[in-house]
């Protein structure tokens, strides 16, 4: 068993680091989802993105005829992993669109659709920039029950409902929807479609939903006899939850993002206890590694997820394993991290630049979020129950 990296590998890996000395502040460290707060932070992000995109960076495992460079799903970890840890931002949300959208609709999107929406996603444009509709009032982990309706009317359909915790509606240009296209079905899975849908169009509201600290990353959308052209349409009508499903297993695979950003934490966490001489202490100690060998399993398990997606195996259930894995690392992380620290940026607040109180602001981020972050994609206990049916061969329970 080879666990090293050839040598394109590890030049990528230094490329990427050098573009964030370059690119980054000093000192710099990334917060989940932190350049949706504002339009000085989605402004900053939108020009890391576009250089991002002149690489190819965004685009590395797309095929090389919708404008990426057919990497290897390694290399494609790789980036993720360094992205995470030095917190570049332009890859996350709003450019959901390199991370399901576009390789969605490289799968059942028509020729048009490919022609005309995937281009902007790959250039890291404004007008490649992406929502994600999936989740209702009463339709969140169990997505089969969402209500928003579409129904057809000559060559439109027309939208009523709501969708909320909307992601970077506030900034994109399309949404990626899921909604209900039929009514009289047997299984509630079944009358499902994807539709792509103008943030433009009249008769759709955005409506921000601001967090405890101030924070605006979610927003909630009300959709009043939104018209919609049937060529939106993505796949075959009432077919939907199969793509949806292959859409969410796309977005599961993040782990190697979360690697990266608790591994960046964790470092900066380790020579802050020595450089305050809190590693002296025993409790400190075995909390850290702890850490650190949950840290390197979900590692080596986003690794083992990507080798095998190269080596051509069907990988259904390990998205949803990494994804629970990170899920219990992150909220660990927080705490820990905040104990550790305590109260540093309360009692040393003259020293607002310094690293240690950037290192506090970033693990508070980091704990007010990590719940939500649990529940985005499917809650964990969803992703363990996937990898009960479709890994363990466990039945099901009814």
């Amino acid at each position: 068993m080879d666990f090293q990296f050839s040598k394109e590998e590890e030049r990528l890996r230094r490329d990427i680091r050098e573009f964030a000395k370059e690119n980054l502040p000093d000192h710099h460290i990334g917060h989940i989802l932190d350049e949706e707060h504002s339009r000085e932070a989605w402004a900053f992000s939108m020009t890391i993105s576009k250089k991002l995109a002149e690489k190819k960076w965004l685009t590395l495992s797309w095929p090389v005829e919708f404008g990426g460079l057919a990497a290897s799903e390694v290399i494609k970890t790789i980036f993720s992993e360094e992205v995470g840890y030095w917190g570049i931002p332009g890859t996350t949300m709003g450019q959901a669109g390199t991370s399901w959208v576009a390789p969605s609709l490289m799968l059942f999107g028509s020729r048009a659709q490919q022609e005309k929406y995937i281009p902007p996603i790959a250039s890291g444009s404004e007008d490649g920039i992406w929502c994600t509709g999936y989740s209702e009032p009463d339709a969140g982990t169990d997505m089969a029950s969402m209500e928003t309706f579409a129904e057809r009317v000559g060559d439109e359909y027309i939208l009523n409902g709501q969708k909320v915790w909307t992601s970077c509606a506030h900034f994109a240009k399309w949404l990626w929807l899921a909604c209900r296209t039929d009514r009289n079905v047997e299984k509630k899975h079944h009358g499902l479609s994807l539709f792509i849908v103008d943030m433009e169009s009249d008769g759709l509201t955005v409506n921000p939903l601001i967090n405890m600290v101030g924070g605006h990353v979610f927003n909630e959308l009300f959709f009043k006899d939104v018209r919609i052209p049937a060529e939106n349409l993505v796949g075959v009508e009432n077919q939907g939850w199969s793509q949806l499903m292959t859409a969410l297993s796309f977005e599961r695979r993040i782990a190697a993002g979360v690697t990266g950003i608790a591994r960046r934490l964790f470092d900066e966490l380790l020579e802050y206890t020595r450089a305050s001489g809190l590693i002296s202490q025993a409790r400190v100690r075995s909390k850290l590694a702890g850490l650190a060998i949950d840290i390197n399993c979900l590692r080596l398990l986003s690794y083992e997820t990507a080798w095998k997606a190269d080596q051509g195996m069907t990988v259904i259930h390990e998205p949803s394993r990494n994804k629970a894995a990170g899920d219990v690392l992150m909220e660990k992380l927080a705490r820990i991290g905040a104990d550790i620290l305590g109260s540093y940026s309360q009692v040393d607040v003259m020293q607002k630049e310094s690293k240690w109180t950037k290192l506090q602001g970033a693990f508070e981020h980091l704990y007010y979020y990590c719940i939500g972050m649990a529940i985005a994609a499917g809650t964990t206990d969803t992703q363990r129950n996937i990898v009960g049916q479709f890994g363990l061969q466990l039945p099901r329970s009814y």
